[in-house]
């Protein structure tokens, strides 16, 4: 009895960090995506490979599954949010500081090549432009240029939200199950984010 009760306390003292390490983890993961989505300034990219390095490494069962809802759902709701506080800058005389920091990451360019792309392709640009880095901002102003409901939107940034978080969560997979310890796998997927984040503004700057 006795040494059941000690191999069910280590057992215990085992368990509780990573169960607490969950508990707190995931909530903080969905916040900062969420937050991420609504101000384009976090890489949140670079967070969902990370947090996939950390849970390849686990042995908790459903972490990958949880971390994917977790990513996806947080990206959906801030998009949708964004969408929808744009979509009332556009209704109002005087804008709003959400839909001019929406035009103010939108290069007049990239926008009238969104717009074009929009027009001939429709929700399939959508689900695209979350893949291609600095590519979602230019065609959400397209979308509510052309006044699309939020219902439409969302259906077409369902999919997106969902192939993104797919991405990036592979980065991550892709960069832990090189190495042993999970920081080094931290260190490769956030190396590799930025990297496809970063390359394809600086190949524009030197075209």
């Amino acid at each position: 009895m006795a040494s059941a009760a000690v191999l069910g306390a280590a057992a215990t003292s085992t368990v509780a960090p990573q169960t607490t390490g969950q508990a707190l983890g995931y909530p903080s993961l969905f916040l900062l995506v969420l937050i991420g989505a609504l101000v384009p300034v976090v890489p949140t990219g670079a967070l969902v490979s990370s947090a996939a390095v950390v849970a390849f490494h686990r042995t908790a069962p459903f972490s990958l599954a949880l971390l994917f809802v977790t990513a996806s759902l947080a990206a959906f709701l801030g998009d949708v949010a964004l969408y929808w506080l744009g979509r009332r800058g556009m209704r109002s005389k005087n804008g709003s500081r959400w839909l001019k920091a929406i035009r103010s990451r939108a290069p007049q360019e990239r926008l009238e090549q969104a717009r074009g792309k929009l027009a001939e392709h429709g929700i399939a640009v959508l689900v695209l432009s979350r893949l291609v880095p600095a590519g979602r901002i230019p065609v959400m102003l397209a979308c509510l240029m052309a006044e699309w409901p939020l219902s439409r939107f969302a259906r077409g940034n369902l999919p997106a939200c969902l192939a993104w978080a797919v991405t990036y969560q592979v980065i991550g997979i892709l960069g832990g199950s090189l190495f042993e310890e999970p920081w080094e796998g931290v260190v490769v997927a956030v190396a590799l984010t930025v990297a496809i984040s970063v390359v394809p503004g600086l190949v524009r700057r030197v075209r």
